[in-house]
C-alpha cells in the first residue's frame, strides 16, 4: 500500500509544477504585449520619424522645437520683400516671413531662394548662395515675422555673352526644412548662366524681426 501511494503523489506534484510554469509563462507574455501595443500610440514614437530625416540637412533645428510646436511650413506663412539698400553693386533687402497661422511654429536656418521665369517657373541661374554662419531656432505665434536678407547683384554689370540675361518673374523661395516653395513677385534680369564671375544671389541665416 505504501509503495502504491508515491506514484499517485509525483504525478500530482508533477501536474502542479506543469500548471505552474503555463501559467508563469501566459504571465510574462502578457506583460511583453503591452509595450508593443502601447508603442504606436506614444507622441514620441511618431514626431520623431519626420525630425530624424529632416535633421540630415538641418541639424539644430528638430531638436530646438519645444513641445507642442512644429516647424513653420509655407501654408503657415505669408512672405513679403521688404525695401532694400545698395552697397557695392549689390542690392540687399529682407525676405519677410509672417506667421499667419492659429499656431505658434518654430523657423530656424536658411531659405532655399532663386529666380523664376514663364508661365511655367523655370529657375533663371543657380540658386541663392548661403553667407554666414546658420542662426537659432525661434518661435513665431501669430501676427510674429521673421527675415533673411537677400543680396541682389546688378547683373548688368556682367559681360552680356557670359550673363545671358532673361527677364524673371520673381523669386521662389522654401522656407528651412520645407518642400513646398513660395512665390514672391519681383520682375527683374537675372543671369540664366551658371559660369557668371560670382552670385547673383546670396542668402543670409532668418532672424527674428521685420528687418527693415
Amino acid at each position: 500500500m505504501v509503495r502504491g501511494h508515491f506514484p499517485r503523489i509525483g504525478l500530482g506534484v508533477a501536474t502542479a509544477a506543469v500548471a505552474a510554469v503555463l501559467a508563469g509563462c501566459g504571465t510574462a507574455g502578457t506583460e511583453n504585449a503591452q509595450p508593443q501595443s502601447g508603442a504606436p500610440t506614444t507622441p514620441g514614437a511618431t514626431s520623431s520619424s519626420p525630425s530624424t530625416s529632416q535633421s540630415t540637412t538641418e541639424p539644430d533645428a528638430a531638436t530646438s522645437t519645444k513641445a507642442g510646436e512644429t516647424l513653420c511650413k509655407s501654408g503657415d506663412l505669408k512672405l513679403t520683400l521688404g525695401r532694400g539698400d545698395a552697397g557695392a553693386g549689390t542690392v540687399y533687402r529682407p525676405l519677410i516671413f509672417t506667421n499667419v497661422s492659429d499656431r505658434p511654429c518654430v523657423i530656424q536656418g536658411f531659405p532655399g531662394v532663386s529666380y523664376v521665369a514663364g508661365e511655367d517657373g523655370h529657375q533663371v541661374g543657380p540658386a541663392a548662395v548661403r553667407q554666414g554662419e546658420k542662426g537659432g531656432a525661434f518661435t513665431l505665434n501669430n501676427g510674429d515675422t521673421a527675415y533673411a536678407e537677400v543680396g541682389f547683384v546688378n547683373v548688368q554689370n556682367y559681360d552680356t555673352v557670359t550673363c545671358q540675361p532673361q527677364p524673371v518673374r520673381g523669386l521662389r523661395v522654401y522656407p528651412p526644412q520645407e518642400t513646398a516653395s513660395m512665390f514672391v513677385e519681383l520682375p527683374t534680369t537675372g543671369c540664366a548662366s551658371e559660369k557668371i564671375p560670382g552670385d547673383q544671389l546670396t542668402v543670409k541665416t532668418i532672424e527674428k524681426g521685420s528687418g527693415e
